[in-house]
């Protein structure tokens, strides 16, 4: 299960959309992000680079060598 970053939430919420404390709690994190419009955003596809800069990143190793 992933972290909620509420900080960045409730500044989302309560400034940028100005929403009353109460209004803010009754949403769930998925309903406040439908809110701001990014609900179904690409995020991109992988590409041939995208996955090598990550195979690097976090290369396999043999059972023997960790």
């Amino acid at each position: 299960m992933s972290r909620v970053a509420w900080p960045k939430l409730m500044d989302l919420g309560l400034r940028r959309l100005g929403l009353a404390p109460h209004e803010f709690w009754d949403l769930t994190p998925a309903e406040l992000i439908f809110l701001v419009g990014t609900a179904g955003a690409d995020p991109g596809v992988l590409t041939r680079s995208g996955l090598d800069a990550l195979m690097k990143q976090f290369p396999d190793t043999p059972k023997e060598d960790r």
